[in-house]
């Protein structure tokens, strides 16, 4: 087991200025702004907390890495994480952390970013199911899409395509997928989980994601297919619920 470095040889720089809020703010200044950041006594080298004037903008902060240098912000929105992202330079997260703090859009903190940042999810401020579902979905599109897994990146789009789906809350389980009628905890009980296959073999369908398998079959559709059939009748929508078709 490798030992914990030193936070005082890792980031002499930070320990200089006796916190790692107080070097960050040593940054800010040198581009002539400044912060709301608290020290986190229990660890104040590697941990420092942002105060947002967003009320829903909370549990937010930066991190240092334990084994390498490199720093972690983080962002969370009605207990949904927003931000997140790395980067080895200090300088590049005083502007982040500005925006987040001060209310910027995530489409201004991002162009402020110079690493990768935003997770895929749009705030939703009063925290309205229909567009927390939606947030979500466009989460998991984004992991999908930059994920090296191309028969997960097509089970999720095709969940997605599918309306019957789309309307339910999408959450991953070891990489299985798994719908619930609501997107808070706990979940509504699992009707499906959808496992996929890695380079060859099938996606395998099961009730929740640790059961026994009750179907394997080649292709997302296919798998979409099954999901949709064991769709519980008090998940459906109902026929007012239903987008008018055009004639």
């Amino acid at each position: 087991m490798s030992r914990e470095t030193d936070p005082a040889v890792l980031y002499p720089d930070v320990a200089a200025h006796g916190s790692l809020a107080a070097a960050l703010q040593a940054a800010a200044a040198d581009q002539g702004m400044s912060l709301p950041l608290a020290v986190t006594p229990s660890d104040p080298l590697r941990h420092a907390m942002i105060t947002s004037v967003v009320p829903h903008r909370h549990s937010s902060y930066i991190s240092a890495w334990q084994h390498e240098r490199n720093w972690t912000i983080s962002g969370s929105s009605n207990n949904r994480l927003m931000i997140s992202g790395n980067t080895k330079d200090i300088r590049a997260l005083p502007q982040v952390i500005r925006g987040w703090a001060e209310g910027a859009s995530l489409d201004e903190i991002r162009q402020a970013a110079t690493f990768d940042l935003l997770t895929g999810r749009f705030e939703v401020p009063d925290n309205n199911p229909t567009d927390v579902i939606a947030s979500e979905w466009e989460q998991l599109l984004k992991e999908a899409d930059h994920s090296d897994w191309p028969q997960y990146q097509a089970l999720i789009q095709s969940a997605h395509a599918e309306p019957k789906l789309r309307r339910l809350y999408p959450f991953t389980s070891h990489w299985a997928l798994t719908f619930s009628n609501t997107p808070n905890y706990p979940f509504s009980p699992s009707f499906v989980s959808i496992g996929s296959p890695q380079g060859s073999g099938d996606y395998t369908i099961r009730e929740w994601w640790n059961g026994p398998a009750l179907h394997h079959v080649s292709t997302a559709s296919e798998a979409i297919a099954i999901a949709v059939s064991r769709i519980p009748a008090d998940l459906l929508p109902t026929p007012s619920e239903n987008p008018v078709q055009d004639s």
